[in-house]
């Protein structure tokens, strides 16, 4: 398909590009999960590189240091406390876990309620995204406590499993 007739399809594939990665993560913060520990570490390495590209951004763009500072913050918060509430185990030589899905949830709705209120603001569109507008320091700490989150609790997690096996 030629770029000029792809071009009305964009946001559409965008959007469900964002849905399927919201529906993929709000799987994964409900029910029993099997633990795959490559996948795992695969996880920690790229959280962990998204991490220093915030942290890049703190220190590059003006304005956001505090917003990713408190976000760092409040993620390992959350991450301790849902690693706290996760139960974890091994049975039948598979690994199993269940995450806390109050604090999966609340996190999801935090997601959801910031890129609704950045879309209806009109914050997609190609004006705003050409000038910066897209460098909002409640954004930029709602992304870095959604990364510390998910890197506390994947590396506690890997962590406990890893212990859990050795019993």
């Amino acid at each position: 398909m030629p770029a000029p007739a792809a071009a009305p399809l964009i946001p559409y594939l965008s959007m469900a590009a964002v849905a399927f990665l919201v529906y993929r993560r709000a799987r994964k913060s409900f029910g029993r999960q099997l633990w795959r520990p490559g996948r795992a570490v695969a996880r920690l390495v790229l959280l962990g590189l998204v991490m220093a590209l915030l942290a890049f951004a703190a220190y590059g763009l003006p304005g956001v240091a505090p917003g990713i500072a408190l976000g760092t913050l409040a993620g390992t918060a959350l991450g301790l406390l849902s690693l706290h509430h996760t139960q974890s185990g091994w049975r039948d030589g598979l690994g199993w876990y269940t995450p806390n899905p109050w604090i999966g949830a609340a996190l999801m709705v935090l997601l959801l309620g910031r890129l609704a209120w950045r879309w209806a603001d009109g914050a997609f569109s190609t004006d705003a995204a050409a000038t910066g507008f897209q460098a909002s320091p409640l954004t930029m700490g709602i992304a870095a406590t959604l990364v510390m989150y998910s890197l506390v609790q994947v590396a506690g997690l890997w962590w406990r499993m890893r212990q859990l096996r050795r019993e």
